[in-house]
């Protein structure tokens, strides 16, 4: 995966090679930071709005205050497009801490937060889209505040490699044996034409693409429920697909040994992949340059 050279930096831009961040960070030493991953399709920023708009509230939620507005980070990350002539499928790495200072679990004074943000290239996986992906099933250790999309990743980290060696795509998450979401993803279910899944609470991450689904859902006059269904209606599920910036709109096939209906992507999944295409075709003429 090829990443692009220049970097953003506060708000200035380098070459990737120069960043440099001191020893006692507090993203690092803490996880004491947010961050967002913003897909690109042809130059262009997908759910843009979207996903600024969350950065903002994730640090609301953690006390950190960014050294800009939102109409300048725009600014600022459209000129990090302009500045690498990105022109492919890619995405957006964009990452807020609370800055460099001696180690102290209270907030330090008077100390600015490192901030940068890259672009890669990221083809899109035609193969996962067409076919589907298969999950296997694990507890969710997370914290109560999944809504903020913090650097604190470590059993998100786990459930993702638990379910790599076990030749998955992804881990769908459960406490108590209802369904929240996957490790770095939303997940839905689809029974008799609806779609059910995790309300948006501080349990899961309010995903941008999941604003979309239901954005869609809505317009094809598709029931969105948000009522979290049990790792037991899996088994009965017509449909299963999840969703993210990277992995856009997926079938799920199987789940642990379960195969989901007859193993194949089913129609309302279909019908909100085509609803995805055709929004980010759309995705240039809403940025507001």
């Amino acid at each position: 995966m090829a990443i692009y050279p220049i970097i953003l930096t506060q708000t200035k831009f380098m070459h990737h090679d120069h960043l440099k961040y001191p020893f006692e960070e507090r993203g690092l030493q803490f996880g004491d930071g947010i961050y967002e991953v913003i897909r690109i399709y042809q130059g262009e920023y997908y759910l843009f709005e979207e996903h600024v708009d969350r950065l903002y509230r994730s640090a609301e939620a953690i006390k950190l205050t960014l050294p800009f507005s939102k109409e300048e980070l725009k600014d600022l990350l459209l000129e990090l497009i302009n500045r690498n002539k990105m022109k492919k499928d890619g995405k957006l790495y964009l990452q807020a801490t609370r800055g460099s200072a001696p180690r102290d679990h209270i907030f330090p004074k008077d100390v600015l937060p490192n901030i940068y943000g890259y672009i890669q290239e990221l083809p899109r996986n035609v193969n996962h889209l067409n076919n589907g992906v298969k999950a296997i099933t694990e507890r969710d250790t997370r914290w109560e505040n999944c809504y903020i999309k913090s650097l604190n990743l470590l059993p998100n980290v786990l459930a993702k490699q638990e379910a790599s060696e076990n030749g998955c795509y992804e881990a769908i998450l459960h406490k108590d044996g209802k369904v929240t979401e996957c490790s770095s993803s939303n997940v839905y279910l689809v029974k008799n034409g609806k779609i059910f899944t995790h309300p948006a609470t501080n349990n899961i991450l309010h995903g941008c693409v999941r604003m979309a689904v239901e954005r869609f859902a809505k317009d094809l006059n598709i029931d969105f429920i948000e009522d979290a269904f049990s790792l037991e209606e899996i088994a009965n599920a017509d449909e299963l697909f999840l969703s993210s910036s990277t992995s856009e709109i997926l079938p799920i096939i199987q789940v642990d040994k379960t195969i989901i209906s007859d193993g194949k992507p089913g129609k309302v999944t279909r019908m909100l992949q085509a609803a995805y295409e055709q929004d980010a075709k759309l995705a240039k003429q809403r940025l507001e340059y």
